[in-house]
């Protein structure tokens, strides 16, 4: 830029420096190179707004491993904690979220591109139960998913600050986190987060 304007970098540094300016701490944007991303993509934010009448959302952790579902609409939370993440922990809990919801509703699930997800086991369940719906983001583009956000508040009020004991303390105090206010345009929201209780008194949480 310096170079460009004819003057100092040191100028450039002190222009900067006057207006708050840190350019180098500005985040890139990851574009997703999945071959299929505009297909993704424009599946997604179609349902996002075209949405169906009900709204959800999941969410998936661990060593022990808890399944969620949270409506936004209604402000509930449907949930398990199983040990693992493999397909028959995910169809358990697909079946819950089967009883858990009327009959008479298509149920649109948002997720990613785990590879459980679309197990031969869990397409055979899908295609006896052809209300549920699965739309996949594209690979490298987590940020399609409005969960995320849901997750970085988790993190934020819940996880950053605390001191875990037990992954039964920790699960207790994510759960204590409200499901965020309603929306206008809910969908099913599956995304997955690792809680990794440390041999200390720390937890980590990171991004399967």
């Amino acid at each position: 830029m310096a170079r460009a304007q004819g003057v100092s970098p040191a100028t450039v540094q002190r222009i900067w420096d006057a207006h708050g300016l840190q350019p180098h701490r500005v985040k890139t944007f990851k574009l997703s190179k999945d071959p299929r991303f505009t297909e993704k993509l424009t599946d997604v934010v179609g349902l996002y707004l075209n949405p169906p009448d009900k709204a959800h959302d999941y969410k998936r952790n661990g060593t022990t491993t808890l399944f969620a579902a949270l409506d936004f609409l209604q402000g509930k939370v449907f949930g398990t904690c199983l040990p693992r993440h493999r397909h028959q922990e995910f169809l358990h809990f697909l079946r819950q979220l089967d009883r858990e919801f009327s009959r008479d509703l298509d149920l649109h699930l948002i997720l990613d591109n785990y590879g459980t997800h679309t197990h031969p086991q869990v397409k055979a369940w899908l295609e006896k139960h052809p209300r549920f719906r699965l739309h996949f983001t594209p690979t490298g583009a987590s940020w399609l998913n409005l969960v995320e956000r849901w997750f970085r508040e988790i993190t934020e009020k819940r996880i950053r600050r605390g001191v875990f004991l037990s992954v039964k303390h920790l699960i207790a105090a994510i759960e204590g986190v409200p499901p965020g206010p309603q929306r206008e345009s809910p969908a099913l929201h599956l995304d997955s987060v690792r809680r990794v209780p440390s041999s200390t008194k720390s937890t980590n949480v990171e991004p399967f």
